[in-house]
């Protein structure tokens, strides 16, 4: 019997869990005399919108943001919509329980679920708090034999947050709303995540690329050579004359040469002095070598395993978690939101048991490593993420598939890797040298060259893990180079010179776990929240992606310069991260929670007497200083400006404009771009005059593809009143009551309709046209579809032929047919419908497309993913798990890669939900009058 379906018994007890996956896995180690049931989640929380506030609150200033602002910041709490038939379910089963246990997680979430549920349930019957972190049947008996009190601490330092980022997003994103656009939302971190991203953009448009030249030479040893001494090297002009010769590091990002004592080779000099060095005699001038060591990495926590799941796996920071959620739930592993990077004296014995048995005693170090946290503020008192139990099931032994199997066996190999010996070995430098002979154009005739090598003698951990790297041209941990054995003095021969051109890069974009891991080092946010911060961003349009790398939108910049000008300190890496300190702090029980929240909202002044510091109030109230305009428009040069507008982002200069693509990356935005935008065809293409009409016949670019439509005059209306400028439009305040509009009337629309005339004939291109070869011919033909082809004589249904979606078409009542060809919509018969309609109809295509792209096999399914062409647009698919592709994606340049990491992230969402049909409605009966919660007297505490 499953849990959802139990009756609690007497004198049973009641356990509640936040999933229904985690509470069927612990029903199986509790076993009779327990019930468990699962919260789902939340079940009470801050009012979202004015239809949830009690009618007890309603009228208050204050009402709208869910916290009363004048009574020490106390919040209002409701039980959540989809939740009230579980709340009733889990209040139904407590009046059979003689015993409840909350065994929601041990973090500071969990914990607040567990008081929201005691404060709901208000159970007669005595409570205890469960925690654990694996769900073994060993760490369930033993969390039920050791319960504790519920932690207020944590409980208040959740509600703190949860007050203060509701004050944050309900203040800030009207201003967002009203100057900028709608459905736009600013938070504490999120808001400072995009920060990072748009400045990284920012910094990626200013930069100008530098170029510079070296020569890369292969020198010949002259003996013979194998594969642990071989016979040539690979070295790099490294100097001239004794200076140093210059890299891209010694340039700015103004493309400027930032470092004066070193050598600027250019192109002209590099051949010169390839071809001088010709004749030249090179031998070994120094050959210096150094112990190499290099220790395990530390097991996972949060975001490292976020960060190592992208580079190695394609899963994102979401979906990364998503199937970690799912494996904590099944028993695989321990709790996936932690800070630690601590193992248990049980999982430090299993690991280093694995480890004499799969490598060998050679591979175990005499003692057992610990790690240490280097996360400030790390609250979580759980392990590190590893598999659980007390001894670690082998991937091969879990019966796991897809990309639960990839994200265990990572976790298994990074823990046993933990408990493993160092990595030794020895790197080696040789600096070769020559002289150039006389040659004009040399920049320098002493040249020397470095190569650099490393030899692994043991391999260690390396055996088991090798940590991956956000840049990818970086060398990883096991990579060797060996270089020849030679000494100081030994001559060498020059087989080839080869003189090679270099230009500086821009600072890369971020990606998930780039960005992930900037967020942890300036420690802003919780490594628990960043997925769903990434996540947000990505949501609402601030950031898209182009393969991994995120790319911010303009309307992002919009948004961050108008919070950097008018909400600086809001955004401010620094204060955000303090801001994360307080909350730390108030959940240690150092400060308090009320006189911290009244600094943050209503402002303070300095103890020095200075000037007052103000608060969120004040700094959402006085709008006026923000010129909308100027917050939406961005120089781009040559006269040139961009403005993000209300249809999306374009460019304008003078009174000539163009729209941007939603998927243009702001850096890739020149004046040469912006010239050819402008200079793009997005005027009407006059085709000529309807002959039968006289009405100007024109060719357009449309929202969704090429179209033609007809002129028709103005009609004669009203003046109409001028809409509201941007910066005076009303606000549309999150939780502010709506006020519901007047019916039209019959009379009323019929005089609208009558005023705006009639409707111009519109009519979309065929496949087989283009805007630049489309004549009024073609358009007049256009404007006879759908066209009659005739009546069938037995059924008197009128056949037409029309042009759809997914080509041209016969319709005769709901029977459709497809036709060949788009010619047959103007000259089929109606003898050739009628021979058509004759035969049976064909269910499904007749033949499938061909793909549009190939993009090798999912390492997850082992299928082939290839790119198609779908009803809404291109998707990626294995045969299997089909994913959209996303904005900042294109046919032309996703990658196997970016393919993969696409049906991860659907994988992990889980099948979509079926529709229920509707529930047919009983005959409405006239109710008595109920009291509803929320016209009873307010309570003077937190309301449920």
């Amino acid at each position: 019997m499953s849990p959802s379906s139990e009756t609690a018994r007497e004198g049973s007890r009641l356990v509640i869990v936040e999933s229904p996956a985690k509470a069927k896995t612990i029903k199986g180690y509790l076993g009779p005399g327990y019930v468990v049931e699962a919260s789902v989640g939340h079940i009470r929380d801050l009012p979202n919108g004015a239809a949830e506030v009690p009618a007890a609150y309603e009228g208050q200033s204050w009402a709208r943001l869910g916290v009363n602002v004048d009574a020490d910041f106390e919040p209002i709490y409701v039980v959540n919509t989809d939740k009230r038939q579980q709340v009733a379910k889990l209040k139904k089963l407590l009046k059979d329980a003689d015993e409840l246990f909350l065994a929601t997680d041990e973090d500071r979430e969990g914990e607040a679920i567990a008081w929201h549920l005691q404060e709901v349930l208000q159970p007669k019957v005595p409570v205890r708090r469960m925690v654990f972190h694996e769900i073994t049947k060993d760490a369930i008996q033993s969390a039920v034999a050791n319960p504790r009190e519920l932690n207020q601490r944590l409980v208040d330092a959740q509600e703190t947050r949860r007050i203060l980022d509701r004050l944050y997003g309900y203040e800030v994103s009207p201003v967002l709303w009203k100057k900028v656009g709608p459905k736009l939302s600013a938070g504490r971190v999120q808001s400072v995540a995009t920060r990072l991203v748009v400045e990284r953009e920012r910094e990626r448009r200013a930069f100008r690329s530098a170029s510079y030249w070296d020569v890369l030479g292969t020198f010949d040893t002259g003996r013979a050579g194998d594969a642990t001494d071989p016979r040539t090297v690979n070295a790099r002009l490294v100097g001239l004359d004794g200076k140093r010769v210059a890299t891209g590091r010694d340039f700015g990002p103004d493309g400027q040469l930032r470092n004066r004592d070193v050598l600027h080779v250019d192109e002209v000099g590099a051949r010169a002095l390839a071809a001088a060095l010709g004749s030249a005699a090179f031998a070994v001038r120094a050959v210096e070598r150094k112990p190499y060591r290099r220790s395990p990495y530390a097991p996972f926590r949060t975001t490292t395993l976020q960060q190592e799941a992208s580079r190695k796996l394609g899963l994102g920071a979401k979906a990364t978690m998503q199937v970690a959620q799912k494996l904590y739930e099944n028993g695989f592993i321990t709790y996936m939101r932690t800070d630690s990077t601590t193992l248990s004296d049980t999982a430090v014995t299993a690991a280093r048991a694995q480890v004499r048995e799969l490598y060998g005693a050679e591979y175990l170090p005499d003692a057992p490593r610990s790690y240490a946290g280097k996360v400030k503020n790390a609250q979580e008192a759980h392990e590190a993420i590893r598999p659980s139990g007390d001894r670690f099931r082998t991937p091969a032994e879990t019966g796991l598939t897809g990309d639960q199997f990839r994200l265990y066996e990572l976790i298994w190999m990074r823990t046993v890797a933990s408990q493993m010996k160092d990595a030794v070995g020895q790197s080696v430098t040789v600096r070769i040298g020559g002289t150039a002979a006389e040659a004009e154009n040399l920049p320098g005739r002493d040249a020397e060259f470095t190569a650099s090598g490393k030899i692994i003698t043991f391999h260690g951990f390396l055996k088991a893990y090798v940590e991956g790297s956000d840049d990818p041209d970086a060398e990883l941990d096991d990579r060797e180079r060996r270089l020849p054995m030679v000494e100081e003095g030994d001559p060498l021969t020059a087989t080839e010179l080869t003189p090679e051109g270099h230009a500086t890069k821009p600072p890369a974009r971020y990606t998930e776990a780039s960005l992930v891991k900037e967020l942890e080092e300036r420690e802003i946010g919780r490594p628990s929240t960043y997925a769903s911060i990434i996540g947000t961003i990505l949501d609402r349009g601030y950031v898209f992606k182009k393969g991994t790398a995120l790319v911010p939108s303009f309307i992002a910049f919009a948004v961050v310069g108008l919070l950097e000008n008018h909400f600086g300190r809001l955004v401010d890496y620094d204060f955000t991260a303090k801001m994360e300190d307080d909350l730390d702090r108030i959940a240690r029980g150092e400060t308090e929670s009320v006189p911290w929240l009244r600094r943050f909202y209503f402002g303070e002044d300095t103890p020095d007497g200075g000037d007052h510091l103000e608060g969120l109030k004040a700094l959402v109230t006085d709008l006026g200083a923000i010129d909308a305009r100027e917050v939406n428009s961005f120089p781009v040069g040559d006269g040139i400006v961009l403005r993000v507008g209300r249809y999306g982002p374009y460019v304008e200069r003078g009174d000539k404009r163009a729209d941007v693509p939603s998927d243009l990356p702001p850096d890739e935005l020149t004046v040469e771009k912006a010239e050819e935008l402008l200079d793009k065809p997005t005027d009407d293409y006059v085709l000529g005059t309807d002959p039968a009409s006289g009405h100007l016949i024109v060719a357009k670019h449309g929202r969704y593809g090429p179209y033609v439509t007809e002129v028709l005059p103005e009609p004669e209306a009203p003046a109409a009143e001028p809409e509201p400028a941007a910066d005076e439009a009303p606000e549309k305040t999150a939780g502010t009551a709506k006020k519901a509009p007047a019916r039209k009337t019959a009379k009323k629309t019929a005089k609208k309709a009558a005023a705006k005339g009639p409707k111009p004939r519109t009519a979309s291109l065929l496949k087989s046209m283009s805007l630049d070869t489309v004549t009024l011919e073609d358009a007049l033909k256009l404007f006879s579809l759908p066209r009659v082809v005739g009546v069938d004589p037995q059924s008197g249904e009128e056949i037409t032929a029309q042009n759809g979606r997914f080509g041209p078409y016969l319709k005769k009542g709901t029977d459709s047919r497809s036709l060949e060809n788009e010619d047959q919509l103007f000259t089929v018969t109606l003898d050739e419908a009628l021979a058509i309609y004759a035969q049976p109809k064909k269910r499904g295509r007749t033949a499938a497309k061909p793909p549009l792209k190939e993009l090798g096999n999912d390492p997850v399914s082992g299928q082939p993913v290839v790119v198609k062409d779908g009803r809404f647009g291109p998707y990626v698919t294995d045969g299997e798990t089909n994913a959209t592709i996303r904005v900042g994606d294109s046919v032309d340049t996703i990658t196997p890669e970016r393919a993969y990491e696409l049906l991860a992230e659907r994988r992990a969402q889980g099948p979509a939900p079926k529709k229920r049909a509707a529930a047919k409605k009983a005959p409405a009966k006239k109710a008595p009058a109920r009291k509803t919660a929320a016209s009873k007297k307010a309570p003077a505490k937190k309301a449920t």
